[in-house]
């Protein structure tokens, strides 16, 4: 917006560096450019000012498919003037001399038409399209479309706009339309869950019938090792038993080597002795008996010999030597 000030019959007027201004002095130009600053008298003069900076135009236009399904869509188009005096010649961009503001709304006006240009190029689009393909590929095709339309439109052209870009953020379907083809794709998508799910638990139970089969072999082998082990103690058992049996068999065979070498040897020593004693006068042989008796007998601490004992005795020796024996 351009500032005037006033001064008496003048006017000064400093407008801004995006805008290009337009002075007319009784119906001619006499001065155009970008951030004027001039003098002039409102009686004999008009003053136009054009932007030059870009401009977005927002847009939202429905329309129905070919298969008659409704369809919105939404996006944004830039364009600027390349042409002020030409577009000031075809849409009012005049000011208030007073205030500086725009006596009529040439900008929404521009924004109209631009509009208007683009809706009837996205009306045919859908028009000859089914939904799925809109879904598929509208948002490219349909901005493509757009800014080769709008370039190629003579109209702006003739009026001294370009269009700088294009840009489609969303195509979209009715809600219900929508929810009913998200269906199938939410259904894929929790059947795909679903099946990563069972995946999981199939892994799961897979794992651990790998554990109790693991366990299970490590127990049967437990179980082997243990028997074996049992089986070598009882083998051990048994050589031992067998070897103790046969020390046992050893031991007694040479104790009964033993003492049959020593019963032998008494039994010769007892026969040695019979026949030493059968030579022997009897005397003699009562006195070795008696000698060897007094070895077998008990200790004895005092012996009384009485006078009829040593009688007794006396006699016999004496009936011994009388015989000779």
């Amino acid at each position: 917006m351009a500032e005037i000030r006033k001064y008496l019959f003048a006017r000064h007027l400093r407008s801004e560096p995006a805008m290009e201004t337009l002075h007319y002095r009784r119906g001619r130009l006499v001065r155009s450019g970008r951030g004027l600053s001039f003098w002039f008298r409102p009686l004999v003069s008009s003053v136009a000012e054009v932007p030059l900076d870009d401009r977005e135009l927002d847009f939202r236009f429905g329309g129905r498919s070919s298969d008659f399904q409704a369809v919105a869509v939404q996006g944004v188009i830039e364009f600027r003037v390349v042409n002020a005096p030409l577009l000031a010649q075809r849409v009012d961009f005049g000011i208030d001399l007073e205030s500086g503001r725009w006596l009529r709304a040439p900008l929404e006006r521009l924004q109209s038409m631009i509009s208007q240009l683009a809706q009837q190029v996205v009306w045919e689009y859908i028009s000859r399209t089914p939904l799925r393909t809109l879904l598929a590929e509208g948002i490219d095709e349909t901005r493509t479309r757009i800014a080769a339309a709008l370039a190629a439109e003579p109209q702006l052209a003739e009026v001294g706009i370009a269009v700088v870009a294009v840009r489609v953020s969303a195509l979209r379907p009715a809600a219900e339309t929508e929810k009913a083809l998200e269906l199938p794709t939410r259904e894929l998508i929790q059947q795909e869950a679903d099946e990563a799910t069972f995946r999981r638990r199939a892994e799961a139970v897979e794992k651990e019938r790998a554990i109790q089969e693991n366990e299970l072999q490590n127990r049967i082998e437990l179980a082997r090792r243990e028997e074996q082990l049992v089986e070598r103690e009882g083998a051990n058992r048994r050589r031992e038993a067998e070897q103790q049996a046969e020390r046992t068999r050893i031991a007694a065979r040479a104790e009964a080597d033993r003492i049959g070498v020593v019963e032998s040897a008494a039994a010769a020593a007892e026969r040695d002795r019979a026949e030493l004693y059968a030579g022997l006068p009897a005397v003699a042989t009562l006195a070795l008996v008696t000698r060897d008796a007094a070895d077998r007998l008990p200790q004895i601490g005092q012996l009384v010999i009485t006078p009829d004992l040593l009688s007794t005795l006396a006699g016999r020796l004496a009936d011994g030597v009388r015989d000779g024996k």
